[in-house]
């Protein structure tokens, strides 16, 4: 059993079970009813997306040091109990089921599911190895 770390939108991998979207807004333009079938999830998850200026943040990062200043930022919004709490179980199903968490963004290194992907491996998640 594993989870894997996926671009919401991308063709879904044989295996990758329920995909949960782990971002603040649904996809704009799609319907309520295309959410699965369009592949972007299955349930939507925004307890783990990162805050408004955590977003605009990363998304005007321009230098490592700038990326690093946000995903410090996330961290610590993921510290919360309420964060922590959803993190430490997705872990612990990760040993159970296979499922996906994931977000929009066109490459994960800049990407706070970059950062999700660390905080499910240091919490004892079976994360896939594959970064997207």
């Amino acid at each position: 059993m594993v989870v894997r770390v996926v671009k919401l939108g991308s063709p879904r991998s044989a295996g990758e079970g329920l995909r949960i979207g782990t971002v603040r807004r649904p996809p704009r333009g799609v319907p309520r009813s295309e959410f699965a079938s369009g592949n972007w999830y299955d349930v939507w998850f925004p307890t783990l997306a990162p805050g408004a200026d955590t977003v605009k943040l990363g998304q005007a990062a321009i230098t490592p040091a700038q990326w690093s200043a946000s995903a410090r930022r996330y961290r610590a919004e993921m510290s919360a109990p309420q964060a922590r709490q959803a993190i430490e179980l997705l872990a612990a199903l990760s040993r159970h089921s296979d499922f996906s968490v994931g977000c929009y963004c066109e490459h994960e290194a800049r990407c706070h599911r970059s950062v999700l992907r660390a905080l499910l491996s240091e919490h004892g998640a079976a994360v896939h190895d594959d970064a997207g």
